[in-house]
């Protein structure tokens, strides 16, 4: 987690955080209907029905959404959305760096977006 708490590194990648304000059960709801939605994309990649496809990505999103992981930034300090981007590319760059060993899998170069 970046020092700040807004994202997650993931390989690299910068992730935003869910909105920490989030009552806990709230907070707990929504996951639950992410996972739904991510288990009904699966079922419908797996059945092949783009209806239902599109209904379940529609899904993750707006829990995504609820979430604060995507859309507006959650904080209000007036700082820029660095969510998906690669970690090494940001201002975080400095901090991810002192995790990161050098010639490691994450400091090769990365696809750009």
């Amino acid at each position: 987690m970046t020092p700040d708490g807004r994202y997650l590194v993931v390989r690299g990648r910068l992730w935003r955080r869910a909105d920490p304000r989030l009552a806990e059960p709230e907070r707990e709801r929504l996951v639950g209907e992410l996972m739904t939605a991510r288990r009904a994309v699966a079922a419908a990649l797996r059945s092949g029905d783009a209806d239902e496809l599109g209904a379940a990505r529609a899904g993750v999103h707006a829990a995504k959404l609820a979430l604060g992981e995507r859309g507006p930034v959650w904080w209000d300090d007036g700082a820029p959305d660095y969510n998906r981007r690669m970690a090494r590319n940001t201002p975080y760059a400095p901090w991810y760096e002192e995790f990161t060993p050098a010639g490691s899998v994450l400091d090769a170069p990365q696809p750009t977006e």
